[in-house]
């Protein structure tokens, strides 16, 4: 196998970018798009003077302000990032066909049959970012490497505004030295347990056979052995497919307790059929799951196969869910994991004599 060349395409605070653009005078301040802090609201995402207070996406409006009484939060536009995003993804076209965003602001590239710049993956990237730099007037940050696992750490190691190649020969000695919390999937919980064993670097990882980690870590174990060694041969998929579907609501006003909990399944559930009825056929319902958000941001989530989806059935969830915090709650939400119908028949029609 020849091989790959991947670009990983991040945004630079996407939406603050564009909010920068757009209103020039909000440039050099520090700026967060989200929901206001009067109605529990949630920090989508901030720029770099805002972040340098350490407000950060997913934080409370209300405590964003705390560590920065000057923070303008300003609400989302998310027609107008649609539409950026859209243009993005047309630059990209220019360059290749194998695509898979991970969202509007987010995408890898394969870029390994390009015949654009004598097939230069570096020349590509650094192209795709002068443009977008000159045509919508926003950053992005990339990376260069022969895999999805290291692009993606590469087009974080100079943001913002930043370009990182990883060429084949650069792989063993980069993939060495990085942290194992750098690793794709590696958690805090995963990491601390790592941490425990005394591997704290990939190099430290080379010291364990694949066995031990598998008995270990599971499945997850083989992964990591992998990962350690540079190894990914995940695809660019340029036809992603939804796993599940679900929706969920952030309170003005904690739910106290379970009961108050149950009282918005209803609501809940009524929207989630909504969202249901838009699906193509080729999707099947499998496993319902509910999410909760506790007061101090602690969250769960719960799944059960074999389960109903209907509203007894969600309210054994959700009791089984509250259980594990039994703590006020800020966010709920329900969603159905979904079973991929097209996947079985191209799978049934490959292996059809």
């Amino acid at each position: 196998m020849s091989q790959r060349k991947i670009i990983h395409v991040d945004c630079d605070c996407f939406y603050a970018a564009i909010e920068m653009r757009d209103d020039p005078s909000l440039a050099g301040k520090p700026l967060a798009v989200g929901g206001a802090a009067d109605r529990r609201g949630v920090i989508a995402t901030c720029n770099y003077e805002a972040r340098a207070y350490g407000v950060r996406s997913a934080m409370a409006s209300g405590h964003a302000l705390k560590l920065c009484p000057e923070l303008l939060i300003v609400k989302p536009r998310i027609d107008v990032y649609k539409a950026v995003s859209r243009d993005i993804q047309a630059i990209f076209r220019d360059y290749t066909e194998v695509i898979e965003p991970l969202s509007l602001d987010e995408a890898y590239l394969d870029v390994s049959d390009s015949p654009h710049f004598a097939g230069s993956a570096t020349r590509i990237a650094r192209e795709i970012r002068r443009r977008v730099s000159q045509e919508l007037h926003i950053t992005v940050s990339a990376g260069v490497a022969p895999n999805k696992f290291l692009a993606k750490i590469a087009s974080d190691w100079k943001k913002p505004n930043g370009l990182f190649v990883i060429t084949p020969d650069q792989v063993e000695a980069f993939v060495a030295a990085l942290p194992v919390s750098k690793l794709h999937g590696v958690g805090k919980v995963t990491a601390d347990k790592l941490g425990r064993l005394g591997i704290r670097s990939c190099d430290d990882l080379h010291g364990w056979d694949r066995l031990a980690l598998v008995r270990e870590f599971g499945s997850f174990g083989e992964r990591l052995w992998g990962l350690a060694r540079g190894i990914d041969e995940r695809p660019v998929q340029t036809n992603s497919r939804r796993q599940s579907v679900s929706v969920e609501t952030t309170y003005e006003h904690d739910l106290p307790d379970v009961t108050a909990c149950l009282a918005q399944l209803p609501q809940l559930l009524e929207e989630l059929d909504r969202r249901m009825a838009r699906l193509d056929p080729s999707y099947r319902p499998d496993k319902p799951f509910v999410k909760i958000k506790f007061h101090d941001f602690s969250q769960t989530t719960l799944e059960q196969a074999g389960a109903r989806r209907d509203l007894d059935s969600y309210g054994l969830l959700l009791s089984a869910a509250f259980a594990r915090g039994n703590k006020p709650v800020r966010l709920l939400g329900v969603g159905v994991r979904l079973h991929d119908l097209r996947g079985r028949q191209e799978q049934l029609e490959l292996f059809a004599p």
